[in-house]
């Protein structure tokens, strides 16, 4: 039976988002879900934010150098995802996958806001990249990722901080404004953009069992073949 495509991009598979603070615990739900298809015999493709190999090397330089504007940090990750989109999403779409996304063009509208950059511009440059069939917001406040940031001892880098913004000197009172900024962002996103809000302050298995049930209708007719790949 051939497979329906989606009415949101017009390809046989699934694009499934999941968006958040760092320290929300997306990616963890993403893996798990990701594994759960593939358990009940669904072609499934996990890609991450940030993985094209085009730009990266450019990317860290720049980073590295405190060369990047808010202008120039919006470009690079423009393109950035753009060569990801081409060559890991869409083939995948096109094959009648479930691509699971670790973040998606919402990661950018939101960052580059927080930066200063006019909005409606940064969706213009994102215009290529298709509405998903779910955005999974994990919606969490800025002190609990703060407090896991600190509790799993991983640097807090100088652009997670948003040190270069200037919004204080302090590195832990910069990620506290500049995380607050983002949420802010999220938050306004989530009411135009038909967001799924999840409560990331609850257990792991209460989160993945909401996935799963708010994913299960969308699955009744959605065709199996077991496959699970991986874009790095």
């Amino acid at each position: 039976m051939p497979e329906t495509p989606s009415p949101n991009h017009g390809f046989p598979g699934r694009l499934l988002v999941f968006e958040g603070l760092d320290g929300s615990g997306k990616s963890t739900q993403a893996a798990l879900l990701g594994k759960w298809l593939q358990s009940k015999g669904y072609r499934v493709f996990f890609t991450e934010w940030n993985s094209s190999e085009l730009v990266s090397s450019t990317i860290r330089r720049g980073k590295k150098k405190g060369l990047l504007t808010p202008t120039t940090f919006s470009l690079l990750h423009a393109v950035d995802f753009a060569d990801r989109f081409e060559r890991k999403i869409l083939p995948p779409l096109r094959a009648g996958y479930l691509v699971v996304c670790d973040r998606y063009a919402y990661t950018a509208f939101v960052r580059d806001a927080a930066r200063g950059c006019d909005p409606a511009w940064v969706r213009t440059i994102y215009s290529f990249a298709p509405r998903p069939d779910r955005v999974f917001y994990f919606r969490v406040p800025v002190a609990v990722t703060l407090r896991r940031k600190l509790a799993s001892r991983l640097k807090m880098n100088y652009y997670e901080a948003g040190m270069d913004l200037g919004l204080s000197d302090d590195l832990v009172e910069s990620y506290t404004r500049f995380q607050g900024r983002l949420k802010h962002e999220y938050d306004r996103l989530s009411k135009f953009d038909d967001f799924r809000i999840i409560d990331a302050t609850r257990s792991v298995e209460a989160i993945q069992a909401q996935l799963r049930a708010d994913l299960k209708p969308m699955l009744t007719k959605f065709p199996t073949g077991v496959r699970l790949t991986h874009d790095g």
